[in-house]
């Protein structure tokens, strides 16, 4: 086997043997490996020309010793990275929370998953957060009980840890004020604290929260929770018998969704629960008499909470029963057949602003409407907030963010097991890039969004 010498710009490579027996690009290889230059980049001046792939070493005359001279540009080299790779572990404790895209689990101090499940729902809440986040430890609002003051810093501190840890978080504070604000939740059976209801807890938590919380404006605490979850009911009351009729107006902060045999759905058990009767006594015919009440949405929260009437008191056994019937629910609810004319008439504008953007995502026709006394332009806004849409109007005074009425689910609080009084609670939650978080005590599992359907109403949804 011939040795030569190559020569490339200002490098010398001498005693490179050339296996003759071999391709040329078996040569051009073993340069590559020298030099950095690709065999398809090289150009080695031989005699007659250049060294071509399939030239015959045998026409060349290769003697040893040979210098032969090479042209072409070699790979930019690849530099080191200026820092090794960091594992996960290795992170500070904020930044493993950040990187690990939920938040941590809480522990079980003892049929406590009750109060878990409640906490990790309204968890997801971000604007609930930031109201808890503003709360200070030492200020304490004209009226509001000490109690209450120590469940709310008990929250903020709960749904803080909630957020930097990435090992699940023991609630025990939090359940030590809870249950010194509302002494049921300490109730024993056999020197065992007794399982809870989940509803009952997160009802008792957000009328704490409207007693404490304040906003930046200062705004009483009762105005923002309503904002928030609270929902205007107004209500038509009808006495067959004797053609009495009077209004009603009332605020509550959950829709109910009454299960009967004929409920198959959500929106047939909404519609049953919007609709009652009531015995009371009729001035007119001076004895009690049935009423029917028949209710409309007359204002929206930001957040609806919706809750399935599963369990009813069993008088024959003289404790609570569960009704075990499947009822399917949707990711995205529109409630704006539950609405009053009032409230009707309110939604056409932002809910045909929110059809003209989804015919525009795709790719659509949008019939345009211009007025000289508003301009209006619509978008979605981000996941799991698609019940409200943002509307610019020549009237300053109006608000930027108009709902819709329609709402995507982003929460779902669930009870397996067939007694009130026992079974476990579990959390379900929609993180911000649209994956589902199992929350079942200190063990979060990620989980496919057909997984939630098939939950078929396990208690209380939380639609955004």
């Amino acid at each position: 086997m011939p040795t030569v010498c190559i020569k490339w710009q200002k490098q010398v490579f001498p005693g490179i043997e050339i296996d003759t027996s071999q391709p040329p690009m078996v040569f051009k290889t073993q340069l590559y490996t020298l030099t950095g230059v690709p065999p398809e980049r090289q150009k080695i001046m031989v005699k007659g020309g250049i060294l071509k792939d399939d030239t015959d070493w045998s026409t060349l005359g290769l003697k040893d010793g040979q210098k032969l001279m090479m042209i072409g540009t070699a790979d930019e080299i690849v530099k080191a990275p200026e820092k090794g790779p960091v594992f996960v572990e290795d992170l500070p404790e904020e930044e493993q929370a950040a990187a690990l895209g939920h938040s941590a689990g809480l522990y079980n101090l003892g049929n406590t998953c009750y109060m878990n499940s409640t906490l990790q729902c309204l968890h997801s809440v971000p604007e609930l957060k930031s109201a808890l986040l503003s709360y200070s430890d030492n200020v304490r609002g004209n009226g509001v009980d000490q109690a209450s003051h120590s469940l709310t810093v008990a929250t903020r501190n709960t749904f803080g840890e909630l957020d930097q840890s990435v090992r699940p978080v023991a609630p025990l504070h939090f359940l030590q004020m809870l249950r010194k604000k509302y002494p049921q939740f300490a109730q024993q059976q056999n020197n065992v604290y007794m399982q809870q209801d989940a509803e009952e807890c997160w009802t008792q938590l957000i009328y704490t929260l409207s007693q404490t919380l304040t906003s930046e404006a200062s705004e009483p605490a009762a105005a923002q929770m309503k904002e928030l979850f609270g929902i205007d009911l107004v209500s038509r009351v009808h006495c067959a018998e004797s053609g009495e009729e009077s209004s009603e107006a009332e605020s509550v902060y959950s829709l109910k969704c009454h299960i009967s045999h004929d409920v198959n759905h959500l929106h047939e058990g909404l519609k049953h629960g919007l609709k009652t009767e009531l015995e009371k006594v009729s001035p007119s015919l001076g004895r009690t008499a049935i009423y029917t009440r028949e209710s409309r949405i007359n204002e929206l929260p930001r957040y609806l909470t919706v809750q399935f009437v599963r369990f009813f008191w069993k008088r024959e056994s003289n404790q609570k029963a569960k009704i075990l019937r499947k009822v399917d629910y949707p990711l995205e609810l529109d409630v704006y057949d539950f609405c009053s004319d009032e409230l009707k008439l309110k939604l056409q504008t932002p809910r045909q602003v929110l059809r003209d953007a989804e015919s525009a995502k795709f790719g659509l026709k949008v019939e345009v409407k211009t007025s000289s006394s508003q301009n209006i332009e619509g978008s979605l806004t981000s996941a799991g907030e698609s019940s409200s849409i943002d509307i610019d109007k020549a009237d300053s005074s109006v608000p930027k963010k108009q709902l819709t009425g329609i709402y995507d689910l982003i929460a779902v609080l669930t009870h397996k097991g067939r007694s009130a009084d026992s079974g476990h609670y579990v959390g379900w939650v929609k993180q911000d890039d649209g994956k589902w978080i199992e929350f079942d005590d200190d063990n979060p599992s990620i989980r496919k969004e057909e997984e939630i359907l098939k939950l078929s109403g396990g208690g209380k949804q939380l639609f955004s």
